[in-house]
């Protein structure tokens, strides 16, 4: 955790209840950085993101004159810019594995969540089916090490932390006795300080 807040002049532009937004939070809190956090309402963007971000969506972070709207980048600048404490490896083959699991939760995971949001019925019961199946199975991973494939809470777990925060609210209910390392690896996340403060009053409500 950084202890210190460090002073910035950031504005990011947040979706309440939108998992790309929750991890670059996340990152956000783990640094300690001063920053304005503008809630944005999936129906009321304010008019001005749409003059920052050609897409007009959210997550979009200001820095001074450096606009950026794609989560990954958002969370690499973060930590380049921030150093302390990394959240990549220091080493470029172990970083290059962190950035393919990024990957992965991206082009595996990410369109079957909006596939259960957004897809018809028989759509979102396939995905949600497999959203489930893939969790259980890659619960054994973390029986070994505290975080995803680390010994060290890195972006990758800020990627995966929020689609797991939303299981409920996803209709996900995974078997706990099958998966004790995954729910000890949640709890242990859900529980830092940084994940906390990141949740919007919208991600606190998912799970009362």
């Amino acid at each position: 955790m950084g202890v210190v807040a460090k002073r910035s002049s950031m504005t990011f532009y947040s979706g309440s209840d939108d998992h790309f937004s929750h991890r670059v939070r996340i990152v956000l809190a783990e640094k300690g950085v001063a920053v304005d956090i503008l809630e944005v309402k999936e129906d009321s963007h304010p008019e001005e993101l749409a003059d920052l971000n050609p897409y007009n969506s959210v997550p979009t972070l200001l820095d001074r004159d450096l606009v950026l709207y794609e989560s990954k980048v958002m969370m690499e600048y973060l930590d380049e810019r921030f150093p302390h404490p990394p959240l990549l490896p220091v080493y470029p083959v172990a970083r290059a594995q962190s950035r393919l699991w990024m990957h992965r939760i991206e082009r595996e995971w990410c369109p079957l969540i909006e596939q259960i949001q957004q897809g018809s019925k028989k759509e979102a019961e396939k995905a949600r089916k497999e959203l489930r199946e893939s969790l259980i199975g890659i619960s054994p991973i973390f029986e070994d090490m505290p975080f995803f494939m680390s010994e060290e809470f890195s972006l990758v777990d800020c990627c995966l932390a929020p689609l797991l925060w939303r299981l409920p609210a996803l209709d996900i209910e995974l078997p706990e006795k099958q998966v004790k390392p995954l729910m000890n690896y949640m709890e242990r996340t859900f529980e830092r300080e940084s994940f906390k403060a990141s949740l919007s009053e919208a991600e606190r409500e998912m799970r009362t």
